[in-house]
């Protein structure tokens, strides 16, 4: 047996002995929380002759707000729904628009690279179902599978395989065991991840589990359970940089557990993935805009949230707006004012600690103020167009040591677009994408300094053909506090669905907490329905495609620890000791 496949099969034995998940269905929605709706019965199934239109406000146009407003538009005609967003184009910060440096190619960037990972399954159902009619086949929009690589400034340092062509299927642990290709790593440091299986047991993306492990960072967990240095910064650091987009010692232990659960070790596919055939805002947003248009749903862009209105309770009526608009050159704003009977939060973190700040309607409510505490780390994404053809052995690429607590990535975009650079007249016959997270220490550099370390890093991993090959021009686009920072103890600070101070406000976003358990574009993409089903008093996952069943190797392990923990607190597995409570 190989020694990459002793590392994993030592992991693979924290899934057969790790916890049941619980999952507590959320309160019904009571008489006073209703009392915001004029018209009770919109809470029962629309009926034909009811004229009552509730107007629903809904702030963010990324894929949680996008969301809300496809569900709740699919479910009834009796809203009116307004979708406002900062941004002069629909999409938030996956949209493209972002011009290159020179200005010298007829071509618009893209905010870094988006994957869709197999458990993305509601979003697959978004693009063959629901948008069939705008997109014919969502294999003209996504790639196929294909392996993935690891670079360090040493050389390539692993091999993704796409796990659904390995065969035999095997049980989850045992075939990332098998298939995954480690090139440098040493058995023996591997071997020290095994006390890790302690805390994957444990967690099971309860509340409870997530205050247990929240307040600690995953780099701390390492150290105190004996991973070995090189281990750690070799494996978990570039995981944890570009999963989480940020060092392990300033990210949550809960955060790292989940994520890596959710798209590592679910099942032997988890980690495959596709990548979008073009800019994911021409070939997904944009349709999906045509869309909810038809359906009715207004859209207000270039339009910025300056405050609200109450109604002289606990529920807001009206978002106060200021619109921007360019008229020869200038730009000119023009103020809203939007009627709300319900109002939908779909921002990031530093958005709506911004918005909050701002705001003091929201700022007298201690669970509005605590949002204020929650942040985002910036991205730096590049786009370079070389005059060479590029061989590049994986077209997508996750990297590690360039820059001290820097994750960085990079994709072969004419490879992934399927681009016939022998038809193009403007010189460029490469285009590679490099994206940095936990970059706040890179966006202060110049566009030209930018260029010249990204060409550097690019020369590093790729060599000679790359040295000699000359930047036609190049997209900087600098997104400061753009994705969520789940920093040790942020988890208190996050939003619920639904408010419980404000009885007309909810929220969507990968940053709501949420026991469906998926991650990043799919948990915000799933908030936005459970945002709907919310609003419209329907029952808990209506509309949403749960995720598959733990493995029955993984659901028998998890069922014997809880037995075991009830034994120990005496009937409450709740009250027995956690694996924290050892280590600290």
């Amino acid at each position: 047996m190989s020694s990459s496949s002793l590392i994993c099969l030592i992991l693979c034995l924290f899934i057969c002995v790790a916890a049941a998940f619980t999952t507590a269905p959320p309160p019904l929605a009571s008489r006073q929380e209703r009392r915001f709706f004029q018209n009770q019965e919109l809470f029962a199934a629309p009926k034909e002759d009811e004229t009552y239109v509730q107007k629903v406000v809904i702030i963010g146009a990324g894929w949680g707000g996008l969301s809300t407003a496809h569900a709740l538009s699919k479910s009834s005609s009796q809203l009116q729904i307004t979708i406002v967003d900062a941004a002069p184009r629909v999409g938030g910060l996956v949209r493209d628009g972002f011009s290159t440096i020179n200005n010298t190619l007829s071509t618009n960037a893209e905010a870094g690279q988006h994957g869709f990972w197999d458990n993305y399954y509601n979003i697959f159902s978004l693009l063959q179902n629901d948008l069939s009619s705008k997109i014919s086949n969502m294999d003209e929009v996504l790639t196929g599978y294909a392996e993935q690589g690891q670079y360090s400034p040493n050389g390539l340092e692993a091999v993704w395989p796409v796990y659904r062509n390995s065969q035999p299927n095997l049980p989850t642990g045992l075939a990332q065991a098998l298939y995954t290709k480690f090139v440098n790593l040493p058995p023996l440091d591997r071997a020290t991840a095994a006390p890790l299986v302690l805390a994957f047991s444990e967690f099971d993306d309860s509340p409870e589990a997530w205050a247990r492990y929240d307040n600690i960072s995953f780099r701390d967990l390492c150290i105190k359970l004996g991973v070995s240095k090189r281990c750690y910064n070799e494996a978990f650091e570039p995981m944890i940089l570009t999963g989480l987009f940020a060092p392990g010692a300033e990210c949550s232990a809960a955060a790292a557990l989940g994520m890596a659960y959710f798209f590592v070790l679910r099942s032997q596919n988890s980690f495959d993935v596709r990548w979008c055939r073009g800019n994911i805002g021409e070939l997904i947003f944009d349709p999906w805009v045509e869309l909810l248009k038809e359906r009715g749903v207004r859209f207000e862009t270039s339009t910025r949230v300056q405050g609200f209105e109450m109604d002289g309770g606990d529920s807001i009526s009206k978002v106060m707006c200021s619109s921007t608009t360019k008229s020869d050159k200038q730009q000119e704003a023009e103020l809203l004012s939007l009627e709300a009977d319900t109002v939908v939060f779909g921002l990031g973190g530093a958005s709506l600690a911004a918005l909050v700040r701002n705001s003091p309607e929201l700022a007298q409510y201690s669970e509005f103020r605590k949002f204020a505490n929650l942040r985002g780390t910036g991205v730096l994404a590049t786009r370079l167009y070389l005059d060479t053809v590029l061989v590049t052995e994986y077209s997508a690429n996750a990297c590690w040591g360039f820059d001290e607590g820097v994750g960085m990535t990079f994709f072969d975009i004419t490879k992934l677009h399927g681009l016939d650079v022998t038809e193009r007249t403007d010189g460029v016959r490469s285009i590679i994408e490099v994206d940095y997270y936990h970059a706040a220490s890179l966006l202060v550099m110049s566009d030209e300094a930018i260029v010249e370390k990204v060409k550097k890093d690019l020369n590093t991993i790729l060599g000679l053909q790359c040295i000699n090959a000359n930047v036609v021009d190049a997209a900087v686009v600098r997104l400061p506090q753009a994705v969520n920072w789940y920093s040790p103890g942020s988890y208190s600070n996050m939003p619920d669905a639904k408010s419980s101070s404000i009885v007309n406000a909810f929220f969507c976003g990968d940053l709501v907490r949420s026991r469906h358990g998926s991650w990043s574009q799919e948990k915000a993409y799933v908030s936005g329905i459970e945002a709907a089903n919310l609003i419209l008093s329907r029952r808990e996952g209506s509309g949403i495609v749960p995720l598959p069943n733990d493995e029955p190797h993984v659901a028998l392990g998890r069922s014997a620890l809880t037995l075991v923990k009830t034994f120990v607190g005496r009937g409450d597995s709740n009250k027995a000791p956690s694996l924290v409570d050892f280590l600290w």
